[in-house]
């Protein structure tokens, strides 16, 4: 069994953070398509544009 020193959990959770952050905006402002934006984060959030629309998706009314 590997152990995880703290540095590498810190960084998987960042890259976790960074990579649902629109998901987050999205449930912080209560956005209406909060699922929605959520499910493209989930699912194209891999690619860059996906991620991109999905942040611009969340910051917008």
């Amino acid at each position: 069994m590997q152990n995880f020193t703290i540095l590498e959990l810190l960084l998987v959770v960042l890259i976790f953070a960074v990579y649902f952050l629109p998901t987050l905006i999205a449930f912080l402002r209560q956005h209406r398509n909060k699922l929605a934006i959520f499910l493209l984060n989930l699912l194209l959030g891999w690619t860059v544009l996906g991620w991109v629309v999905s942040l611009v998706w969340s910051v917008m009314k």
